[in-house]
């Protein structure tokens, strides 16, 4: 959907007139119409003023589908958070392993200089 299309749906449903719209904005009804042909579009500062208007975000009222990237971060960040406590087992496997051998090692050194 188009952001013409947005704001022209979103004024539509709270019911109000490109005139009222326009002067919630600081615009003309021209504008409100030209924006919602998507002949033209809002600036910065508009857009900001419009998704107050609705009370939404400005990334709805964009369409943008923020919320996809943000699952797709976080799914990332939990495979590499897997990957990383997979490594620590590992390592930490290795390390026990290491110190047992040590601690044998250390025991039969003794018991051969006791023998001795």
């Amino acid at each position: 959907m188009t952001l013409g299309e947005n704001i022209y749906n979103l004024r539509k449903k709270t019911g109000i007139s490109q005139e009222q719209l326009g002067e919630k904005i600081g615009v003309t009804r021209q504008t409100i119409s030209n924006w919602e042909l998507n002949e033209t579009s809002p600036n910065t500062e508009q857009l900001k003023l419009l998704s107050k208007s609705f009370n939404i975000s400005i990334d709805d009222l964009l369409d943008n589908d923020i919320k996809t990237v943000l699952v797709e971060k976080i799914s990332n960040t939990e495979k590499l958070a897997g990957i990383v406590i997979k490594i620590l087992k590992v390592l930490g496997i290795a390390f026990a392993a290491l110190f047992t051998i040590d601690v044998i090692a250390l025991i039969v050194f003794i018991l051969i200089r006791t023998v001795s």
